[in-house]
């Protein structure tokens, strides 16, 4: 059963806050090891972005069993961080 939390970075090379989020989210994915990270180009995915409904660059968007269950939209560090806590710690105890 599918139990992980999945994080997908929508992202544009074009986009500066993209650009700062960046190695933060390689921080992540090197930190929190039961969370699988992922990075959308929206520019080269687009029909992917317009399935999650993104809008603005960067956005987050936290998913569990194929269920979007949290979004972050800008380069919030620390909100990304809190909800990275919350979902990873909602999977170990699981």
């Amino acid at each position: 059963m599918n139990m992980f939390c999945i994080v997908i970075d929508f992202t544009a090379t074009w986009c500066p806050p993209c650009r700062f989020i960046a190695p933060v989210f390689v921080e992540f994915a090197k930190r929190f090891l039961n969370v699988v990270f992922f990075k959308v180009d929206v520019d080269e995915m687009s029909s992917v972005a317009k399935e999650f409904e993104v809008e603005a660059m960067p956005t987050f968007v936290f998913m569990k069993e194929g269920v979007v269950i949290d979004k972050v939209v800008g380069a919030a560090k620390e909100e990304i961080q809190a909800k990275l806590e919350k979902h990873s710690a909602a999977v170990a105890s699981a």
